[in-house]
C-alpha cells in the first residue's frame, strides 16, 4: 500500500512540475473527481463538471446517434432507452455504436433488441447491474 502511494505522488509531482512549465492550454480529463488532489486543483483555471444527462437530455443524445444515415429502424423506442437507462453520453454513444454492429452483423436495420443487447454490454463493461425497470423481456417482447 505504501509503495502504491509513493508512486502515485511520484507520478502527481511530475505531472504538476509538468503543468508549471507549460506555456499553453491543457485540458485534463476525469470521471473520478474526488480523486483529484487538491495541490491539482489549485492549479487549474478551469474546472468544467458534466452531470449525468436527465431523461430528455438522454433522448436527444440517442435521437442523434440514430440520425440518418444510421441505418435504423423507424420506430426504435428511444424514449424507454432514455427513461430506464440512466447512462453518460459516452456511454450512449458507445452503446449505438454496439447496436450498430450488432445489426450490421445480422444483415439487418438497427432495432430495439438491438439496442437493448447493447445497453446490456455497456452495463457489463461499467461493472453496473441493469435497472430493474430496464428489463430487457419489457423491451423486445420476451425475445
Amino acid at each position: 500500500r505504501d509503495a502504491h502511494y509513493r508512486y502515485a505522488n511520484i507520478e502527481s509531482a511530475y505531472l504538476l512540475q509538468r503543468m508549471e512549465t507549460f506555456d499553453g492550454v491543457a485540458i485534463l480529463a476525469s470521471n473520478l473527481r474526488a480523486n483529484i488532489d487538491e495541490a491539482f486543483t489549485r492549479r487549474l483555471d478551469i474546472i468544467v463538471d458534466f452531470p449525468m444527462p436527465d431523461d430528455a437530455a438522454r433522448l436527444a443524445l440517442w435521437q442523434r446517434c440514430f440520425a440518418p444515415p444510421a441505418p435504423a429502424r423507424d420506430d426504435l423506442d428511444l424514449k424507454t432507452s432514455a427513461q430506464s437507462f440512466p447512462l453518460s453520453g459516452g456511454n450512449i454513444r458507445s452503446a449505438a455504436i454496439t447496436a450498430a454492429y450488432l445489426a450490421a452483423g445480422s444483415d439487418s436495420l438497427i432495432d430495439d433488441s438491438h439496442v437493448v443487447a447493447a445497453i446490456q454490454q455497456e452495463y457489463r463493461k461499467l461493472g453496473r447491474l441493469l435497472p430493474a425497470n430496464g428489463s430487457s423481456e419489457v423491451r423486445t417482447g420476451g425475445r
